[in-house]
């Protein structure tokens, strides 16, 4: 049996995360107070005799009762002690993106009121959610995601059951559009000749032959790329040791469509062929 806790602030796309889930089979419960979790487990077998809650995802957020966030880390370990395994994933944007959202559909934010305007309501959402972001598993930021990386995202490392075996998303970024905030790694590669500099190259990725070819060429990007490949091969066990279900290895260039592209890419063709659940996202690309 399989619990995914769903979380995250306001406009971060909680909702769309569990139709998404809903749509891979789970059964999804949005805004569920925490201290009913324990009654969702009760043993009810269907005709054939087994439980009809195999896999169930449920949405808990700051529109939960006062006081029972709190209670949610000693719910769920009470839960894992009678054989539940539970993650928890975080989802959050950048507060600019989440204001520009609201904005954008004129929704009203859950904990916005006449005293309280949309800023000050994100503040307080973010420290009532406290509780449950400490304890997550898995975070994904969506503030550059498109519904597609979120499914793919959500089909391939939450809604797949990896029975132990560790996720692992090797994501390119551009440093001018900000770090993702949801990365556990960030390796730098600014330092890397730039195929930008050269004219028949600008418009081209790092997933493009011409560029691959140029970078392959420079020995400071061979030497970069063994580095970084010795470092995740020396600590990724550790973290699997250490039941860590998500890994994100974040990897930032300038403007994130050459150097850093062409290394994400390379580090998930070295990995995926040691782990199975290996994906790579090339955020400015999308």
């Amino acid at each position: 049996m399989r619990l995914v806790v769903v979380s995250g602030r306001s406009g971060s796309g909680k909702s769309t995360a569990l139709n998404i889930l809903e749509d891979l089979g789970f059964t999804c419960i949005d805004n569920l107070p925490a201290t009913l979790l324990p009654g969702l487990f009760q043993q009810t077998p269907n005709k054939q005799g087994r439980n009809w809650l195999e896999n169930i995802a449920v949405g808990i957020d700051a529109r939960n009762l006062t006081g029972d966030l709190d209670q949610l880390p000693n719910i769920l370990n009470e839960l894992q002690a009678t054989g539940i395994n539970y993650d928890v994933i975080f989802l959050d944007a950048r507060t600019s993106v989440l204001i520009q959202r609201f904005s954008e559909t004129r929704r009203k934010h859950p904990l916005s009121s006449e005293q309280i305007d949309l800023k000050e309501a994100i503040a307080l959402e973010t420290k009532l959610l406290e509780p449950i972001a400490s304890i997550a598993n898995r975070r994904i930021d969506t503030s550059n995601m498109t519904l597609h990386q979120l499914r793919d995202i959500t089909k391939k490392q939450i809604a797949t059951e990896n029975n132990g075996d560790i996720a692992i998303l090797f994501e390119s970024f551009a440093f001018k559009r900000g770090v993702p905030s949801d990365a556990d790694f960030v390796f730098d590669v600014r330092c890397l000749p730039n195929p930008y500099w050269k004219q028949e190259l600008r418009h081209f990725s790092g997933k493009d032959e011409p560029v691959i070819e140029f970078l392959e060429s420079q020995p400071e990007v061979a030497a970069m790329l063994a580095d970084i490949n010795g470092f995740m091969t020396r600590w990724i066990p550790s973290f699997r040791a250490n039941n860590r279900s998500y890994l994100t290895v974040a990897i930032g260039c300038t403007g994130g469509q050459h150097r850093s592209v062409y290394v994400s890419k390379m580090l998930g063709e070295y990995f995926s062929q040691q782990y199975a659940n290996t994906q790579v996202r090339h955020r400015e690309l999308s």
